[in-house]
């Protein structure tokens, strides 16, 4: 229900901007999608996972060949460790995303070309309670359960590009974290005594695959 009303409220508020300026380029956008979420960590080896993204955005024109893209979407993505025993742990990301992003039009209304930042605000990681207490093999001294309280609020980079017509584009774009996701662990000194005294790093790297309808 949380998510349906920012939803909501994200769509009135992009409508009320896209009442002025061009017609043509000042377009709300519905987008669904696929992710495949990685962590570049030189400690855990993590095998990247998929997942779905969805949201609201609005393209306005900017200045000259320059548009500007903003707007919010959700996404539930995973990743995977390995246990002692070689067993598979899944652990999945869920996110709310706000991007204002630039976007330079190779071909009006069927190119363009972004880039920009990403504020993502998640949940702690979430697991399998069967998964909980096995033993991770990166860290033996660390449950599964352990590394679950990451950053809940963290930046990121995006680029990508966005193809189609009019009405119907797809979007492929990559986002690489600058900031450490894992650096909440590192405050509690007992995990740190059991990671090795070594500090947690981590930063996210998340491919995604869209299709944006625009109104």
């Amino acid at each position: 229900m949380r998510k349906l009303s920012l939803l909501i409220t994200l769509l009135l508020v992009l409508n009320s901007f896209a009442q002025g300026g061009y017609r043509d380029s000042n377009r709300i956008g519905i987008s669904a999608g696929l992710t495949s979420l990685d962590l570049f960590s030189k400690q855990f080896n993590v095998k990247p996972g998929q997942g779905w993204v969805a949201g609201l955005s609005l393209r306005g024109n900017y200045y000259n060949n320059w548009q500007m893209v903003y707007g919010m979407h959700f996404t539930d993505s995973n990743f995977s460790l390995q246990s002692v025993t070689n067993e598979e742990i899944n652990y999945k990301l869920s996110a709310v995303q706000v991007h204002l992003v630039g976007s330079y039009m190779v071909i009006q209304n069927h190119l363009t070309l972004e880039i920009g930042p990403v504020l993502q605000i998640n949940s702690k990681l979430k697991l399998d309670e069967a998964d909980e207490l096995l033993l991770l093999k990166d860290s033996p001294g660390l449950m599964a359960q352990d590394i679950t309280k990451i950053n809940q609020i963290s930046g990121n980079v995006m680029a990508g590009i966005t193809a189609g017509v009019t009405r119907f584009r797809l979007n492929v774009n990559y986002q690489y974290g600058f900031t450490n996701i894992m650096n909440s662990l590192n405050k509690k000194d007992e995990l740190k005594l059991a990671n090795g005294n070594q500090r947690f790093r981590g930063n996210i790297g998340m491919l995604s695959a869209m299709l944006t309808i625009y109104l």
